[in-house]
């Protein structure tokens, strides 16, 4: 689907929008406040954006930036290679397959397949995680099985873990010249690809969601690769923020890969500053709002807790203007809950936002 049918689709759902989702809605008290950084509607030469054609042209240029900053993906592949090493049938008519697919060039990654019952085409999302068994439902943490519970609901899901198995020291592909948090949004263009290829899923409805780790993942994921067609970030916080612990993105498995040196973990400081291509994006003004505003028009939830509070709405506003210069509404939506952990309201308003953008 091509920028002008997805803006077609946009305006057309935007009728019945509000009524279903409630979340899109600014607290008054964050209505006009824009946070700091560079906007999404403004060219690095000054200019103002002021239609659909610079939106385009604007949106190429971020993209570009980003990619200059964080390094070049690999050509992506058109269509990974999934081997099936074990199928079981579980409750309510769902198929599960542990699977071994391929993540990238000569890389593959272990995760779970789950088809549910019902006729095809179904919609899909991808939910990636520090393992896949959480996801899918197989381990002893009941709320972060996203997969296993939007495979109840009639979409395809596919899960898998960090490549390499551990999140602190991912294991790129030999071909992947780029920082490790933009090579998960790597990963999740290749397997937004995997999915398409199955002729059960319908391709123009695949999403993507994670929760904290995951999150981030799913923000740079469907961000970076516009033909996921929503996406949920579940807490991963939303934009830069050196007075949060879990904000993390300095880290080196995120975007403070730096072949010179390594920082120490922990919050920016004397003795452990700013590394790699986080150390330039922020020298050079940039912000995680950019990213968001890339989404425009594919609509998008955050589930926020203790990292994305309410006062994130001043993120979210650069959006929101982007949509309303697109000539659409009701794309940008948040939730809140005071806990970083989800909870079971928050992962059934996330259910809900799949099945009102991926089953109508």
């Amino acid at each position: 689907m091509n920028f002008r049918h997805l803006l077609v689709l946009s305006v057309a759902l935007t009728l019945h929008a509000a009524a279903e989702l409630p979340f899109t809605q600014v607290p008054a008290e964050f209505v006009g406040q824009f946070s700091p950084g560079k906007s999404p509607l403004v060219f690095n030469d000054g200019r103002q954006v002021k239609n659909a054609d610079d939106w385009q042209k604007r949106r190429a240029e971020i993209l570009a930036d980003w990619h200059a900053i964080m390094g070049a993906w690999p050509p992506v592949i058109d269509k990974p290679k999934i081997e099936v090493l074990e199928t079981k049938a579980r409750g309510e008519g769902i198929s599960q397959q542990k699977i071994r697919v391929e993540i990238a060039p000569g890389q593959t990654g272990e995760g779970y397949l789950l088809r549910p019952a019902g006729a095809a085409p179904h919609p899909a999302v991808f939910v990636p995680y520090y393992d896949p068994e959480t996801s899918a439902g197989l381990s002893d943490k009941p709320l972060g099985d996203f997969a296993w519970q939007l495979a109840r609901r009639g979409f395809v899901t596919l899960c898998i873990g960090s490549p390499g198995g551990d999140a602190r020291l991912p294991v790129l592909s030999a071909e992947a010249k780029c920082q490790p948090l933009s090579y998960l949004g790597y990963i999740s263009a290749n397997l937004w690809q995997a999915l398409a290829s199955l002729p059960e899923v319908d391709s123009k409805r695949i999403g993507i969601v994670g929760h904290s780790y995951g999150g981030k993942w799913s923000l740079f994921g469907s961000c970076l690769y516009e033909k996921y067609a929503c996406a949920a970030w579940s807490d991963p916080g939303i934009v830069f923020d050196e007075t949060r612990g879990s904000i993390n993105y300095q880290e080196p498995w995120y975007l403070g890969l730096d072949p010179a040196m390594t920082r120490k973990p922990g919050l920016v400081r004397d003795d452990s500053p700013r590394t790699g291509a986080y150390k330039t994006l922020i020298e050079k003004g940039h912000n995680l709002q950019e990213l968001h505003a890339l989404m425009a028009p594919r609509p998008f939830l955050v589930s926020g807790g203790a990292e994305d509070p309410p006062k994130r709405w001043t993120a979210l506003n650069h959006s929101i203007a982007v949509n309303q210069l697109l000539g659409v509404k009701d794309r940008v939506a948040m939730t809140n809950r005071e806990k970083h952990d989800p909870n079971e309201e928050s992962n059934e308003q996330i259910y809900r936002f799949f099945e009102f953008w991926l089953k109508q």
